[in-house]
């Protein structure tokens, strides 16, 4: 089937675009082999961006390499997932502390931005959106603590772990009431606004303990 790119876009982000859709959607299952020269004939362009594109999926989590199969779409593992929340809980709940501590007012209103931008993607149910929001929001506070080399792990993670982190939303934006998408980020609000460390750092430590459950609730379910 012909997949319809985004003119506005490069080439490798608009090819990335397109199979992120695909296997976010459903259409492209876990262990549909990514072959290049197919893709490149399904979106219309050669060969270098597709490959470029796969090998961003594979960075992001949503594809691996399989010994003689190439390039799959990645299943998603509980036990992974333990492995990857546990660790973000480590970093990110003292790089919470460490950021309150020291955000300025400037900071702040930078994170009420993103805070708005975020649940504006939740009204209208754009979850890519909604995390990118989510993420620069957390990366405001983070980047606060001065130090960039937690910054820069707490990025990989997310990087890592985006393919759990869109199961999560989605199940939340499925979930009639459910405000776990946006509770905690304006209780994180609140925190730094008063340079609250500890606060923060119990906040995010609920927060990223919440999402592990949800999560982990949908992959048992399927």
């Amino acid at each position: 089937m012909s997949k319809r790119v985004e003119p506005s876009l490069s080439l490798t982000d608009r090819v990335y675009a397109v199979l992120h859709e695909a296997i976010t959607s459903g259409e492209y299952p876990a262990g549909y082999r990514l072959r290049i020269r197919d893709l490149a004939a399904e979106v219309g362009t050669s060969v270098m961006p597709v490959r470029e594109a796969i090998r961003r999926l594979e960075e992001a989590g949503f594809a691996e390499r399989v010994p003689h199969r190439g390039s799959v779409v990645k299943g998603q593992d509980p036990t992974e997932l333990l492995h990857i929340y546990d660790t973000r809980q480590i970093l990110e709940v003292e790089a919470a502390r460490r950021g309150a501590a020291q955000i300025g007012e400037a900071e702040v209103g930078r994170m009420r931005e993103e805070f708005e931008l975020m649940r504006r993607a939740i009204d209208e149910g754009a979850v890519v959106p909604y995390l990118d929001h989510d993420e620069a929001l957390l990366a405001i506070l983070y980047e606060a603590s001065g130090n960039p080399v937690l910054l820069n792990t707490i990025r990989t993670l997310w990087q890592h772990c985006r393919a759990y982190k869109i199961v999560g939303a989605r199940a939340s934006l499925d979930t009639p009431g459910d405000d776990s998408l946006w509770r905690y980020q304006e209780q994180l609000l609140t925190a730094a606004h008063a340079r609250d460390a500890e606060a923060a750092a119990t906040i995010n430590n609920e927060s990223l303990a919440n999402a592990t459950d949800r999560i982990k609730a949908q992959l048992v379910s399927r």
